[in-house]
């Protein structure tokens, strides 16, 4: 196994082929390239675990929004309010997801650094390029850890990926059910009498839950958005979180 390439290089590296003037690497040596190999297994094994823990948030929020529906479409005259009660819960889901994220992106991010850092350059023959300071960034890391990105793009990363598909469905599966149950609705004005629940008039229902819907859309789109900006304005094509 060879170790990192020393000497001072200049290569041609990036989407823009940018010149790097490459930092000086030190010979790890055989000791050091095993202590990071174990190190490396260390973080795949964290960030599997977390990785697991994601999934299970999102089954809850499954199995919640299942129960929902059967409840409510279990007879004409069966209310839609276990709908919104599972909405209050799919909410609770998603933020404790989203702060699930922010962990497992830690110990995702530390893989991917060591794979497009070190491992990347013991496999290829020819000369790689790397942002100078690479082992520096990795070791502050360690020593002051912190979450990679904010909560609010977290809840956006994992809306995008998930709840945008569980929100979907329950949009649909109340409007549905407004719209079908008891009988087929002959007139726009009998959405906000059926979806009034106690003494909670409709109309205040509707806008409430098209407030959701809105309030979760944006927060993914800017959370989009803030993704590509962050890509964009990155030194490196690979960075961390």
């Amino acid at each position: 196994m060879k170790s990192l390439p020393s000497g001072k290089s200049r290569a041609k590296c990036g989407r823009n082929g940018m010149t790097l003037q490459a930092a000086e690497a030190p010979d790890l040596g055989a000791a050091k390239i095993g202590a990071i190999a174990h190190l490396y297994r260390g973080e795949v094994y964290r960030s599997a675990v977390w990785r697991t823990r994601l999934d299970t948030t999102t089954n809850w929020s499954v199995v919640t929004l299942g129960i929902a529906l059967s409840i409510t479409f279990a007879s004409p005259d069966a209310s839609p309010l276990p709908l919104l009660l599972a909405g209050i819960l799919i909410l609770f889901f998603l933020l404790l997801e989203a702060r699930r994220y922010r962990y497992f992106n830690v110990w995702r991010a530390r893989c991917r650094w060591m794979e497009t850092h070190f491992f990347a350059s013991l496999l290829s023959d020819d000369e790689e390029c790397h942002g100078p300071g690479w082992q520096e960034t990795l070791a502050r890391d360690y020593l002051r850890p912190r979450y990679h990105i904010p909560l609010q793009v977290a809840i956006g990363r994992r809306i995008r990926r998930n709840y945008f598909w569980i929100l979907l469905i329950q949009t649909t599966a109340f409007v549905s059910k407004i719209v079908v149950h008891p009988s087929p609705i002959e007139h726009v004005s009998q959405l906000a009498q059926r979806s009034a629940i106690g003494p909670v008039p409709g109309e205040l229902v509707l806008a409430l839950g098209a407030l959701y819907c809105l309030v979760w859309g944006c927060v993914a789109v800017w959370s989009w958005r803030d993704d590509k900006r962050r890509a964009a304005n990155r030194e490196d094509h690979v960075g961390m979180g």
